[in-house]
C-alpha cells in the first residue's frame, strides 16, 4: 500500500511539474497562406511540425489555408490530411456537378452524353449567384468532414486548438475576420475565389477569398495571444512584363497583387517564416501528382529550416524532449458517425415536399443522423424535387437538436449540347431540354433531338412525387437511314420512319438499380430500301407494335467508357404484338437480351473485363426490323437491338438466336490515355438446339482512345473470321 501511495504521489509530482512548464511556455501560432491548390504544401510543413513536437495552441489561414488550418483545429493531424487530400475527387469537389453515386443511371448518362450543360431560365435573384461554381459538392465536402462542429461556435472557446479565417466584404471592401459561426461556411467564405465560386452571403456581408485583403494572418494570430508565430507561405512568384499575356495571366496578377496586401508588415511579425516555392503549379493544380509533389516540397522546405524549428523550441520554453499530445483525425469511418436529433425543421420548401421527404427517409421516426444521411437527404431534394441546392443543418435548441432541411431555389431549366464525329455517320449533333415544372405534384419534361444521319426527337415526361417509382410517358420519332452488310460487304441501305410511345407506370430508380416495367407502341413507315437486287426483292410494308416490357439495369462502374471496377448487367423480356395478343394472327414473338460485364483491376493501371450477351428470340415469325443484328463499338447505337462484336466494325445481321462472349484487357497510360485489347466469340442459329452446330464467330480489336472533356477520342482497328477483312473506325465525342 505504501508503495502504491508513493508512486502516486511520484506520477502527481510529474504531471504537476509537466502542467507548470506547459503554463510557463509560450503561446504557439501556425499561420497558413491561401494559393488554392497549393495551399497542400502546408500539410509538408506541418507534419515535420508534429515531427519537432511543436505545439499549436493557435492556427488562422485564408483560403485553403483556412481549410488546412480549420480541420487541422478539430482534430486531423498532418497525416489523416494527406490522406484526405490524396483521396479526394477534386474534379467533382470543385464543381456543381451531381455525385454519380447517387444519381440514377438515366442522369448518369445524360453526364456522360452531353459536354454543355447550362441554364436558360430567368429567376428571381439568387442568393448563391456570382460565381462560375455555386460550390454546393465543396460546401457539402466541409459539412462531411466538420461533423461535430457545424453548429454556430466560438471558434477560440469550442475548438480543440483556438482558430480563425479571413474573408473580404465586397461591399466595403474591407476585412471580415471569422472568430465564431459554423465552421464550413467561414472555410467556404475564405476560399471563395470572386467569380469562380460564388460568395458567402452572411448578415448583409458579401463574403470572397480572404486573400484579397489579408492573405496571411499573422496579425490576428498575435490579437489571439500568439507569442510565437510560424508562417507559411505559397505565393507565386512577381510577374514580369513577359508573363502576362492571355487571361488567365491577367486574373492571376490582379489576385497576386492583391495577395500582397498587409503581407510584408506580417511577415516581419513571423518568428519562423516559411515560403513554399509552387513553381510549375497554379492554384487550380489537383492532380495527384501535383499534390504528391507540392506536399513533399512542404516537407522539404521544413526540414531546410529544421535547426531553426528546433532552436525556436527552446524559446519556446519547452524541454527539447517534450512532445505535445498529437492530434487524432476523426474516425475514418466519420460518415458513420451519428448525432442525436430530436425534430426537423423545413425551410423555403412546399408541404408536398416536405410530406416526400418524411416518408423518403421516415423522418418521424428518425432519432439520429450521420453524414451519409444527411448526403442523401440533399441529394434527393436537388434530384427529386428540382431545387438547385440544399443543405442540412443540426441546430442546438432548448428543447435539443435539431435537424434543418435547407433548399435552396426552384431550378431553371437547363440546355444540354453534345457533340460527335465518326468515319460511319460523320458528324453529329444532340441538344437537350429539361423543363421541371411549378406544379404541386413534381414533374419533370425531358426533350431531345438529334441531328444527323439518324435523326431523333423525343419527349419524356417523368413524375417524381413517390419514393418508390418514377412514372414516365415517352414518345419518340427516329428517321433511321441504316447500312446493313453482308460479311464485310455494304449489301443495302433501308429508311424508314419509326414512331414510338411508351408508358412506364413502374420505374424503380436506386442507387445503382433501375427497373422499368410498362408498354410500348411501335410503328414503323417504310420509305426506301437500296441496294443489292436480292435484298430488294423483299418487300417492307408498313407495321406496328404492341409489347408488354420489363427491364432491369445495373451498373456500378465507375467510369463510364473506362471502367477499372464495378460491375454493369442489363436483362430485358419484351412480348411482342399487332393487337394486344398475337402477332400476325400467331403467338407473339418473345425478346430475352442480356448483357454482363465486370471489372478486374490488376495494379494500379491494368484492367481485364469479360462480358457476356446475347439476343434470343422465340417465335415463328420474327419481323424483319427486330432481327439480331451485331456489329460497331456500343449495344443499341445504329438500332436497338443492336450488339457489338470484336473485328466488326459495321451493322450485319445474324440469326434469331445469338450469345458470344468479349474478353477485354485495358491499360491506362498517364492520365488520359487507353489502349485496349479485345478477343470476342459467338455462334447464332435459327433454333436453340442448333446454337452449338454452326461455325464459330470469331474477332480480335485494338483500340487507342484519348479522354477529352467533349468525350472519348480515338482509332479502332479489328478483324473477324465473318467478315474476313480489316476495318478501320475513328471516333470523336460521347457516344449517342
Amino acid at each position: 500500500m505504501k508503495r502504491f501511495i508513493l508512486l502516486l504521489a511520484c506520477i502527481l509530482t510529474i504531471s504537476t511539474i509537466g502542467a507548470e512548464q506547459q503554463a510557463r511556455r509560450k503561446k504557439v501560432a501556425v499561420v497558413l497562406s491561401g494559393g488554392g491548390a497549393k495551399g497542400v504544401a502546408h500539410i509538408g510543413v506541418l507534419k515535420v511540425l508534429e515531427k519537432a513536437g511543436i505545439p499549436v495552441d493557435i492556427i488562422t489561414g485564408t483560403s485553403m489555408g483556412s481549410i488546412v488550418g480549420g480541420l487541422y483545429a478539430i482534430g486531423y493531424n498532418a497525416h489523416s490530411l494527406d490522406s484526405l487530400v490524396r483521396n479526394q475527387d477534386w474534379s467533382y469537389v470543385i464543381t456543381d456537378r451531381e455525385n454519380l453515386k447517387n444519381q440514377s443511371l438515366s442522369d448518369r448518362k445524360k453526364q456522360n452524353t452531353y459536354f454543355i450543360s447550362t441554364n436558360v431560365t430567368k429567376t428571381k435573384r439568387n442568393k448563391l449567384a456570382g460565381g462560375l461554381i455555386t460550390g454546393k459538392n465543396i460546401s457539402e465536402l466541409f459539412n462531411k468532414l466538420c461533423v461535430g462542429y457545424t453548429d454556430s461556435l466560438n471558434f477560440s472557446r469550442d475548438l480543440p486548438i483556438p482558430f480563425a479565417c479571413v474573408a473580404t466584404n465586397i461591399i466595403n471592401y474591407e476585412e471580415y475576420d471569422f472568430h465564431s459561426g459554423r465552421l464550413p461556411q467561414a472555410m467556404r467564405a475564405s476560399m471563395a475565389i470572386p467569380a469562380v465560386f460564388s460568395p458567402v452571403r452572411l448578415d448583409g456581408k458579401v463574403l470572397v477569398d480572404g486573400g484579397l485583403r489579408n492573405n496571411f494572418p499573422v496579425d490576428i494570430a498575435r490579437e489571439m495571444g500568439a507569442d510565437i508565430v510560424i508562417g507559411v507561405s505559397v505565393n507565386d512568384h512577381p510577374m514580369g512584363y513577359d508573363d502576362v499575356w492571355g487571361t488567365m495571366s491577367v486574373v492571376n496578377q490582379i489576385v497576386n497583387m492583391n495577395c500582397k496586401n498587409k503581407f510584408d508588415e506580417n511577415k516581419e511579425a513571423t518568428d519562423l517564416y516559411l515560403y513554399v516555392d509552387p513553381d510549375g503549379y497554379t492554384a487550380a493544380s489537383f492532380s495527384a501528382t501535383a499534390i504528391d509533389t507540392l506536399i513533399r516540397r512542404g516537407e522539404d522546405e521544413a526540414m531546410r529550416h529544421w535547426d531553426e524549428i528546433m532552436a525556436l523550441k527552446k524559446r519556446i520554453g519547452i524541454s527539447s524532449k517534450y512532445k505535445p499530445t498529437i492530434l487524432h483525425p476523426l474516425n475514418p469511418k466519420v460518415m458513420t458517425m451519428k448525432q442525436k436529433i430530436d425534430s426537423c425543421v423545413f425551410v423555403d420548401m412546399t408541404p408536398q415536399d416536405e410530406r416526400f421527404l418524411r416518408q423518403k427517409f421516415h423522418l418521424d421516426k428518425l432519432d439520429s443522423i450521420n453524414a451519409t444521411l444527411e448526403q442523401q437527404i440533399t441529394t434527393s431534394v436537388r434530384v427529386d424535387l428540382f431545387y438547385q441546392t440544399a443543405e442540412c443543418q443540426l441546430e442546438p435548441t432548448k428543447e435539443g437538436q435539431v435537424l434543418r432541411i435547407v433548399a435552396g431555389q426552384r431550378k431553371r431549366s437547363r440546355f444540354h449540347a453534345g457533340a460527335r464525329y465518326d468515319t460511319e455517320e460523320y458528324a453529329a449533333v444532340q441538344l437537350g431540354l429539361d423543363v421541371p415544372m411549378k406544379t404541386s405534384t413534381p414533374m419533370n419534361t425531358d426533350l431531345t433531338l438529334r441531328l444527323g444521319k439518324r435523326l431523333m426527337a423525343r419527349g419524356e415526361l417523368t413524375i417524381h412525387p413517390l419514393n418508390f417509382t418514377r412514372p414516365t410517358l415517352r414518345c419518340t420519332y427516329y428517321r433511321n437511314d441504316i447500312d446493313i452488310y453482308s460479311e464485310g460487304d455494304r449489301d443495302y441501305n433501308i429508311l424508314y420512319n419509326q414512331f414510338q410511345a411508351e408508358l412506364t407506370p413502374i420505374n424503380l430508380n436506386l442507387r445503382h438499380f433501375n427497373l422499368r416495367m410498362g408498354v410500348r407502341w411501335d410503328y414503323m413507315h417504310y420509305r426506301n430500301k437500296l441496294g443489292s437486287e436480292s435484298s430488294t426483292l423483299i418487300a417492307l410494308k408498313n407495321e406496328h407494335f404492341y409489347s408488354y416490357r420489363a427491364q432491369l439495369d445495373y451498373n456500378s462502374e465507375d467510369n463510364w467508357y473506362f471502367p477499372t471496377r464495378g460491375a454493369r448487367f442489363k436483362a430485358e423480356y419484351a412480348y411482342l404484338t399487332d393487337n394486344f395478343a398475337k402477332l400476325n394472327g400467331k403467338p407473339g414473338v418473345s425478346d430475352v437480351n442480356a448483357n454482363w460485364r465486370i471489372s478486374f483491376t490488376m495494379g494500379s493501371r491494368f484492367t481485364l473485363q469479360p462480358m457476356l450477351y446475347g439476343r434470343i428470340l422465340l417465335g415463328t415469325n420474327v419481323p424483319l426490323v427486330l432481327g439480331n443484328t451485331i456489329g460497331g463499338e456500343w449495344f443499341g447505337h445504329y438500332l436497338e437491338q443492336q450488339m457489338p462484336f470484336a473485328g466488326i466494325g459495321n451493322m450485319e445481321y445474324v440469326d434469331n438466336q445469338f450469345v458470344a462472349a468479349q474478353l477485354q484487357a485495358q491499360q491506362r497510360i498517364g492520365s488520359n490515355h487507353y489502349v485496349m485489347l479485345r478477343i470476342g466469340g459467338g455462334q447464332q442459329a435459327h433454333q436453340l438446339k442448333d446454337l452449338l452446330d454452326r461455325q464459330t464467330l470469331l474477332g480480335t480489336q485494338l483500340a487507342y482512345y484519348y479522354r477529352t472533356l467533349l468525350g472519348p477520342a480515338g482509332a479502332t482497328m479489328g478483324y473477324s473470321n465473318h467478315t474476313r477483312q480489316l476495318y478501320f473506325y475513328l471516333n470523336l465525342g460521347f457516344e449517342f
